[in-house]
Order: C-alpha cells, then structure tokens, then sequence
C-alpha cells in the first residue's frame, strides 16, 4: 500500500537522492547503504523512495525492538534484520532514539546503551539492502553513524 503522494519537488528530490547514492530502479548497489531522512516528510520521503525503486518498504516500530532487559535489544535487531531480506528498503522510524551519541560509561546503563548503539552499527554494515532511517529532529549522532550514512532533510529547503 502507497502512503500519500509527496509534493512534487520532493518527488524531484527523490529521484535527485537515487541518482546521488548511486540507487537505479532494480540495479544499483544498496548494499550497506544508509540514507538519514529528516524532518516532517520523513517516513513519506522513504515510501516514495521504496517506490522508484521498485522495492517494498519493511518499517520497524522501535517500540517492538528496544527493550529494558539486558541483551533484548540486540536479540530483535538481529531478528528485524533477518526477516527485512535484501530486497526491500528497511525503514526505521525515530531513529534518533537508537542513534544517540555513545556516552561515556558511568553506570551499567551506559556500557549496555553503547553495545546497543555498536551492535546496530555492526547490522548495518552487514545488511545486504538499503537502510533508510527517518527522524522528525536530528539530534546529535555518534560519529560512527555519521560516518556510514547520507543525510537528506524532508522537505528540502530552498
């Protein structure tokens, strides 16, 4: 099912992203590719992109995945990863809850936040599709993460 039609230039925009990370429809390489869409267009921006691609578009409700209990967060990680399959572009919705600058390790909470943050990492790396991460607001990200990914604001400015 299709989400709302973007305006016009966002479409234009879309295409623009395709072309910039080097996506075409059913070739291209998406392997370890990772796309950060912010702003209110977000999630739309990665529907119109799963779109031209051709590609069904996975979504992940973070809620179902982050858990409190120690090691529960990796496990589901690893589970979304495996049943989103190559072929389909991932999406994962608030990213910035996730994707929070690693801290320094006060307390347990700390170190096992840090694991959550570089398991995902490693996931990433691994995932033979396209991962688009949408997020209303970009708060600060780890380094890591900025390291690895395209960042593309919805809808563009200017």
């Amino acid at each position: 099912m299709k989400s709302p039609r973007l305006a016009s230039a966002n479409t234009f925009a879309i295409r623009a992203v395709a072309s910039r990370v080097g996506l075409a429809v059913r070739g291209g390489n998406a392997r370890g590719k990772v796309l950060l869409f912010s702003g209110v267009e977000g999630v739309q921006a990665a529907q119109a992109l799963a779109d031209e691609l051709k590609r069904d578009l996975f979504r992940i409700d973070l809620n179902a995945v982050v858990s409190k209990y120690i090691g529960e967060t990796e496990k589901n990680l690893a589970r979304v990863f495996d049943i989103a399959g190559e072929g389909r572009v991932l999406l994962i919705e608030e990213a910035d809850a996730l994707f929070g600058k690693r801290s320094e390790v006060k307390d347990a909470h700390d170190r096992y936040s840090n694991v959550d943050v570089a398991f995902l990492l490693q996931q990433l790396e691994r995932y033979g599709g396209l991962v688009v991460l949408a997020s209303q607001t970009v708060r600060p990200l780890s380094p890591a993460l900025q390291m690895r990914m395209k960042m593309f604001e919805f809808p563009p400015k200017g």
